[in-house]
């Protein structure tokens, strides 16, 4: 059975986030608040969490799209092959926020993503989310719990994600009631800025 813990967004505390993290070590599954959508997560450096996460979702390991969320952009380079100053200055400038941008994926993505050559970066303006991938030390591999056929209050009340995922997941943060609109999807590939999916974040991005 998954654990309940109540984290608040204004003053995360460093216990609570220190029990989520141990989880995602030991290659457990979180459910985390976002800026959008909760998101369902685990370590990017633990390939049977990632395997979990996929069967969960009925896709292929290798060819899920799953984002990384990062703490800021300190760390891109890791996982993203250089890019220009205008790219860079969108994603400064939009960033932390509720956009997804799709950027040319590096030589050093985890095995499993070896063959990807696009990944998907995520820095939400939420910090309990924040906190999270901070005392991990790498990102938070992610996908979103939203399904469109489904009643809202199962993707945002965090009692009822606990009763949909109870038996899926090892801890579900209730970090207060959560947004069903998601992320603004912005393939940035071409170094032209294409919307893919209009969410929550501005188009207006230029």
């Amino acid at each position: 059975m998954a654990d309940l813990i109540r984290i608040y967004e204004e003053n995360p505390n460093p216990r609570d986030i220190k029990k989520v993290v141990d989880v995602l070590r030991r290659g457990g599954l979180v459910i985390y608040p976002t800026d959008t959508v909760y998101g369902l997560g685990c370590d990017i450096t633990n390939t049977s969490a990632l395997e979990k996460i996929a069967q969960i979702k009925g896709v292929k390991l290798e060819k899920a799209n799953f984002s990384f969320i990062c703490e800021d952009l300190s760390n891109l380079s890791d996982y993203v092959k250089q890019i220009d100053n205008q790219t860079f200055k969108i994603l400064k400038r939009c960033l932390p926020g509720p956009y997804t941008f799709i950027l040319p994926g590096s030589n050093n993505l985890p095995s499993v993503f070896k063959k990807k050559k696009t990944v998907g970066i995520r820095v939400p303006d939420n910090s309990i989310c924040q906190a999270i991938v901070r005392e991990l030390g790498n990102p938070v591999v992610s996908t979103s719990i939203r399904d469109e056929d489904e009643v809202i209050e199962y993707t945002t009340d965090p009692e009822l994600i606990l009763e949909k995922w109870d038996k899926l997941v090892d801890i579900v943060v209730d970090g207060g009631y959560g947004d069903n609109i998601p992320s603004t999807v912005i393939d940035m590939t071409s170094g032209i800025p294409e919307v893919i999916r209009e969410g929550k974040g501005t188009i207006d991005i230029m």
